[in-house]
């Protein structure tokens, strides 16, 4: 009997601990009000949006993101609001909400418009231009801080299909043109224990299948390879658009990252720090800024008379 009590006693005990405690609500600063909104899509799905509250003049006062449901909500001081929403793929779009003390005031739903797609380049060979384009990484530093670094030297160019998905990009880049911004530590990058550039003179990119994302987003899909070792990556691309250059001529630009783990391409080398801490992280992330021309042609020859 005893026994069978204590079953009992510990099956309540156990139906309690389940019970979820009640939470109040977090109440709000004194003087302050509540901005809301909730961000959709076209056909009324959740957007995970960024929404800026900014008063008159233009300050930004509060700044997040929505939840899963598209839910934004911030304590601001009462007044007159604009809530700016962002989202990738969909055009921007600004609400006005007036904000009173104590009282949770809504602009209400919010429904983005797909962005438009930007005028496309024209389809052909297009040169990337060294002089205005960068290829950069950042790598962690014992844990702490970052190092930043570029490579000096590339070349590369891009196809341009007429069906913008069938598009290509090849790149190659010198490996002894790394640069960090410090000597030794560039030479240090150069030798067998990272890039052995003397081995492997060249880290190349060939990307195609361009997929579109929305608006001005693109993924790029292609093969890298560097220390001898090959490994597809994805480059998450904004395409800024085209544009007319100093001389008249016609550009196309637009932006990249992408995160790289070290391990995969085999540069393992590591130095690990008092408690544990590793000198340089395993992953490495890699930011482009493109920009394209249309190769110059040759000059024709001088007629004959």
């Amino acid at each position: 009997m005893f026994t069978l009590l204590r079953r009992r006693v510990r099956r309540a005990r156990g139906a309690e601990d389940t019970v979820p405690a009640r939470r109040e609500n977090v109440a709000l600063p004194d003087g302050a009000g509540r901005a809301e909104c909730q961000v959709i899509d076209p056909v009324g799905l959740p957007l995970q949006a960024t929404v800026t509250a900014l008063n008159p003049a233009g300050c930004t006062v509060a700044h997040g993101s929505t939840d899963t449901y598209g839910l934004f909500s911030a304590a601001v001081p009462p007044g007159a609001y604009y809530l700016s929403v962002v989202c990738d793929g969909f055009q921007p779009h600004q609400a006005p909400v007036q904000v009173f003390p104590g009282i949770r005031c809504s602009a209400g739903v919010i429904a983005l418009a797909v962005a438009p797609l930007p005028p496309i380049p024209e389809p052909g060979h297009w040169d990337i231009d060294p002089n205005h384009t960068s290829i950069r990484f950042v790598a962690n530093h014992i844990g702490l801080a970052e190092i930043h670094g570029r490579f000096n030297r590339f070349a590369g160019s891009v196809w341009i299909d007429d069906r913008m998905g069938d598009s290509e990009i090849d790149v190659f880049i010198e490996a002894d043109s790394i640069d960090t911004g410090a000597p030794k530590r560039d030479a240090h990058l150069r030798s067998r224990d990272f890039l052995n550039a003397a081995a492997y003179p060249y880290l190349t990119f060939s990307g195609g299948n361009f997929i579109h994302r929305g608006g001005s987003h693109w993924v790029v899909p292609g093969l890298l390879e560097m220390h001898g070792v090959a490994r597809t990556v994805t480059l998450d691309t904004t395409y800024l658009g085209l544009g007319t250059g100093m001389r008249g001529e016609a550009r196309v630009a637009c932006k990249a990252v992408t995160e790289l783990r070290r391990d995969d391409f085999t540069l393992t080398w590591q130095k690990m720090l008092p408690h544990g801490i590793a000198a340089i992280g395993t992953t490495i992330r890699v930011e482009l800024d493109i920009q394209a021309v249309r190769p110059e042609l040759p000059e024709a020859p001088a007629a004959l008379t």
